[in-house]
């Protein structure tokens, strides 16, 4: 068996998601390499899909400690990851590209009145709870930009989530570097043509629930939810900025970007 490379001297920790592919690889990686403890070390590296990804960048947000992580893709979609590979990890870590992506800060007040705030890297979504259709209030920077829309629900997307819920949405795709938000309603029913905005990423976006009672709506911040909601304010937070490292061939920028290609 050849001697194990240390991750100690690098500082760099080792996470896993509970799969069973997940846990396999892991096992692969600690026998070939030592690692550093997850608690002590500058960087990480991540096992799973989106999702875990997604799971370990909130608890950093959290915790408030965050560290760059390199995730490998061992879930099913991987948009976020980097392609699995054992061999030569400290060489690929050393020449890893950073990105750097900055959450939405939601902050949901419910029809009863309580506050709840709630981070999200891919999109902050509004989706009505019952077969009525959503009324919603959109403001822009504390004016009115729409005063009643009428649809299955409304989101604001980051550029890293442009190509996520806010795609399937038909919203469009944000290159990285643009400094803008997506915001792009869900099934509209009136007005039946919009199609959604671009807007600067230094941008508040206000929705406020027309009818919460009539026609309740819950606000998704990732993969947290708040019910009831009677206003959401999105912002984006650049003083919880998070750090990506990816292959130099195969990092989040150049795949966003290749995404506007996609058939």
């Amino acid at each position: 068996m050849p001697q194990r490379s240390d991750m100690t001297s690098l500082g760099i920790g080792l996470l896993s998601s509970t799969t069973e592919v997940a846990s396999a690889a892991e096992e692969l990686l600690r026998q070939r390499y030592h690692w550093a403890d997850v608690d002590d070390a500058r960087s990480l590296v991540a096992l799973g899909g989106d999702g875990f990804m997604l799971h370990t960048l909130h608890a950093m947000l959290e915790s408030g400690h965050a560290k760059p992580v390199f995730g490998m893709n061992r879930g099913t979609v991987g948009f976020l990851m980097n392609e699995w590979r054992i061999d030569q990890l400290p060489e690929r870590l050393a020449r890893a590209k950073a990105i750097r992506v900055a959450p939405l800060a939601m902050r949901a007040t419910t029809v009863s009145g309580e506050i709840f705030s709630h981070a999200a890297i891919n999109e902050v979504s509004l989706l009505r709870e019952t077969r009525q259709t959503a009324k919603i209030e959109v403001l822009v920077n504390g004016r009115v930009a729409m005063p009643e829309l009428a649809c299955d629900g409304v989101l604001v997307a980051t550029p890293a989530g442009s190509t996520a819920y806010n795609l399937s949405a038909r919203g469009p795709i944000l290159p990285l570097a643009a400094k803008m938000l997506a915001l792009t309603p869900i099934s509209p029913f009136r007005p039946r043509r919009w199609s959604g905005a671009i807007l600067p990423d230094d941008t508040n976006v206000c929705f406020r629930v027309l009818e919460p009672e009539n026609r309740p709506v819950s606000a998704v911040a990732d993969q947290f939810e708040v019910r009831d909601v009677a206003l959401v304010e999105v912002s984006l937070d650049r003083s919880r900025e998070l750090t990506l490292m990816f292959d130099p061939e195969h990092a989040l920028d150049e795949r966003i970007a290749m995404e506007q290609f996609a058939t």
